[in-house]
């Protein structure tokens, strides 16, 4: 599938790809509205809160590129690039599209549920460098890197399922007003069907963007490494970006943090322990996860968890001033 859409993209004249793009974003577009319109229909309906169904739902269909990309990298091979996704997805997720919504509107703080979850996400960080280091020798990590053992994805592929579990029980316990008249009719089915067609187009549409988008910069001589640098790992976030900025125009921002919230959970259980799990070696994490990679990811996430306690009701532009300026910063490094 990858193949037959890279030579499409790679046959198509200039003006054939920039229709192309311009039909991905309105597709894009519809399908984040249709995705948040029925998110929000599912949580007025059932009494449950937006940032759950944000941080489960919403989250483990936005993040279904990364998961994609990254288990298919370390099937053929490329370890350190898995890991480099998963964990890049997380820095881009807090740093750019919790940043960006931010800035864009407003962003509300459950405080119940931050020092959950929230705390849960930078716990999973923290913990994600801490079996990757060398215990041998942890000075060579700055020199040689270290790994992600394959037990360890396993392992977290069982945290995972105790996650979605543990998600569940927060939903009986936090409550907005259960039975709320919404603009949807029909049956609960209908809705999560919408819900998915609402995802499918996201995702699709991302991916077919971002193909076309490379192919165009390829032709106007754009450098490779520079594609490298901002598409790839932009062009897997992008389903979150769009879901987190309409949520919060729409006047959801609820949804957004918790997508974002849910997005870096998911990234570290579900992308890093997948791609982990069906390779024997493990993940490579070279020495640039330990000088640059890995203390982003920890700065960005203290950012918000810090802004989130100093705050209390919402976000301020403040804090995504930090967090996207943050972004600019890493990625400036990474070049």
């Amino acid at each position: 599938m990858e193949e037959l859409l890279a030579e499409f993209v790679h046959g198509l004249p200039l003006w054939g790809l920039l229709a192309v793009i311009a039909v991905c974003l309105f597709t894009l577009g519809k399908g984040a509205d249709l995705l948040v319109e029925e998110a929000v229909t599912l949580s007025l309906r059932h009494g449950v809160s937006k940032v759950i169904i944000g941080a489960t739902i919403v989250s483990l269909g936005t993040t279904l590129p990364e998961v994609t990309v990254s288990v298919m990298s370390a099937i053929d091979g490329k370890p350190d690039l898995a890991l480099g996704n998963a964990i890049g997805s997380v820095i881009c997720d807090t740093g750019l599209i919790l940043g960006a919504a931010t800035l864009v509107g407003r962003v509300p703080i459950d405080l119940y549920l931050m020092r959950r979850q929230g705390l849960l996400c930078l716990g999973l960080g923290v913990l994600v460098i801490l079996v990757c280091l060398p215990y041998s020798n942890l000075a060579s990590a700055f020199e040689t890197g270290g790994r992600f053992p394959q037990w360890v994805g396993i392992a977290f592929l069982f945290l995972l399922a105790g996650y979605l579990w543990q998600s569940s029980r927060w939903a009986k316990n936090v409550k907005t007003e259960f039975g709320v008249e919404s603009h949807e009719e029909g049956s609960t089915l209908v809705i999560l069907l919408k819900i998915i067609l609402g995802l499918a187009l996201v995702v699709s549409s991302s991916h077919v963007l971002i193909h076309a988008v490379e192919e165009t910069a390829i032709r106007a001589n754009v450098p490779q490494s520079i594609i490298a640098a901002t598409l790839v790992a932009f062009g897997t976030s992008l389903p979150e970006l769009v879901t987190a900025v309409t949520a919060v125009r729409k006047g959801h921002g609820e949804l957004a943090i918790g997508n974002v919230i849910g997005a870096d959970i998911l990234n570290i259980l579900l992308v890093a322990g997948a791609s982990a799990a069906v390779t024997k070696g493990g993940l490579t994490a070279s020495p640039s996860f330990f000088t640059l990679i890995f203390p982003a990811m920890i700065v960005l996430m203290l950012i918000f968890q810090v802004s989130t306690f100093i705050c209390k009701t919402h976000l301020t532009k403040v804090t995504g001033a930090c967090l996207l300026g943050g972004y600019l910063v890493y990625l400036v490094l990474s070049l």
